[in-house]
């Protein structure tokens, strides 16, 4: 008895040692605390597949369920912040107000959207609620975190005009004198699919007359930018690196514009950006060109993927793939030109660190202040990952140095 009980601990240690085990680049940080970290996403992950094949439910609201449980938190105050949950312009949204001492003054602000691949996550979840406040305490500001619409339940454009109708509320010099925020010292940022939603905010009230209050910054923390190339240096060497693998974004992807998830493959194999693809989808390339937009040092020995043929009428069924609202990276130099210095966060060892980089080339060569802060150790996701018990200390690290970057530049 005493042996079977024995062997099968044994069995069962190799069973999860094999399961968590994943080769690591030798300059990753903590690797053994990512392999942990991503072996519970996984297993989620995995669940949520089985539960949707068996037709009891979508696999995102299994993961969005399994968030609630565990990670949403109610808006509790403190001796430093004040807390409340409100909503601007019907977009729901928590508000963290820094509380000093002496009389009242107009303090910096920042519009907060959170990552999570427009389908999971909230500003209510525990770590970007201790996100948030801390940024609130350490800037004297008004951080104000907004929950746009996530998919399944709503798809691209949705997600952009939740955050778009939020900014555009906010800015209002009413609601702004309500919050006691200085309208000469606001910004938005966001990490993830929340920077591409901050990136692509940032750029429509740049062009738009209609908003009398102008962002002085934005703050842009590993963005997803572009979805014309799956094939750039970052996407083929950080393939199979945690957190954020290369599928994992082509089917973020499909899911923000209502995509089947049978086109993944295609999306990998940049089926949609084929010579024999349409002009406009050519003219599009040539914002992602990563030969040209990148240094020498990122290329390394990658060479583009370009197929000669494609899949027809991918892009056809994927319209939003050319759009600058969802593809902030196609953006027109003249619309670049108009936005706020930025401030833009990569980490080596995550596929969308080409993103980031190539977007701050574009920016600077459009005559934008821009300020890249590079993490040779980092990997997605690595800031929010800043607070115990899942704490890096490249995540406390790059946390220290954006809000740094903010008390300096708002």
């Amino acid at each position: 008895m005493m042996r079977s009980i024995l062997f099968t601990a044994v069995l069962l240690s190799v069973a999860a040692s094999y399961y968590i085990y994943l080769p690591l680049p030798s300059t990753i940080t903590e690797p053994w605390k990512l392999m942990l970290l991503d072996a519970v996403f996984r297993c989620m992950m995995h669940v949520g597949n089985l539960i949707q094949d068996l037709g009891l439910c979508h696999h995102v609201r299994v993961l969005n369920f399994v968030v609630s449980v565990l990670e949403l938190r109610g808006p509790r105050s403190s001796e430093f912040v004040r807390v409340t949950d409100t909503s601007f312009s019907g977009v729901p949204a928590r508000v963290f107000e820094s509380i000093a001492p002496g009389p009242e003054r107009l303090k910096r602000g920042v519009i907060y959207f959170h990552g999570g691949g427009w389908a999971l996550g909230s500003g209510r979840m525990r770590s970007y609620d201790l996100l948030c406040r801390k940024m609130a305490e350490e800037l004297d500001a008004v951080i104000i975190s907004v929950d746009y619409k996530l998919a399944p339940d709503a798809h691209f454009p949705e997600q952009y005009d939740d955050a778009l109708s939020a900014c555009r509320h906010i800015l209002k010099a009413e609601v702004l004198a309500s919050l006691s925020m200085d309208p000469e010292r606001v910004a938005v940022s966001g990490d993830s699919a929340g920077g591409n939603l901050a990136a692509a905010v940032t750029q429509q009230l740049a062009v738009d007359t209609s908003v009398s209050v102008r962002l002085k910054a934005q703050a842009l923390v590993y963005p997803v930018l572009q979805a014309l190339d799956f094939n750039t240096p970052s996407y083929q060497q950080n393939s199979d690196v945690p957190i954020l693998y290369r599928p994992l974004m082509a089917r973020f992807w499909l899911e923000y514009l209502s995509g089947d998830l049978s086109l993944v493959p295609y999306l990998l194999a940049n089926n949609h950006t084929a010579l024999d693809q349409s002009q406009e989808a050519e003219e599009a390339w040539a914002k992602v060109n990563w030969t040209r937009l990148l240094a020498p040092t990122f290329h390394k020995h990658y060479k583009p993927v370009v197929p000669r043929q494609g899949t027809p009428r991918l892009l056809e069924q994927l319209p939003g793939l050319l759009d600058v609202r969802a593809a902030p990276l196609l953006a027109e130099g003249g619309v670049l030109e108009k936005v706020p210095p930025a401030y833009i966060l990569t980490c080596e060892h995550d596929v969308l660190r080409d993103d980031g980089l190539m977007y701050a080339q574009r920016l600077e060569e459009a005559g934008v202040a821009v300020t890249s802060d590079h993490y040779e150790e980092g990997f997605h996701g690595c800031m929010v990952f800043a607070f115990w018990p899942v704490c890096f200390s490249v995540g406390k690290r790059s946390l220290r140095n954006y809000i740094s970057w903010l008390e300096q530049n708002l």
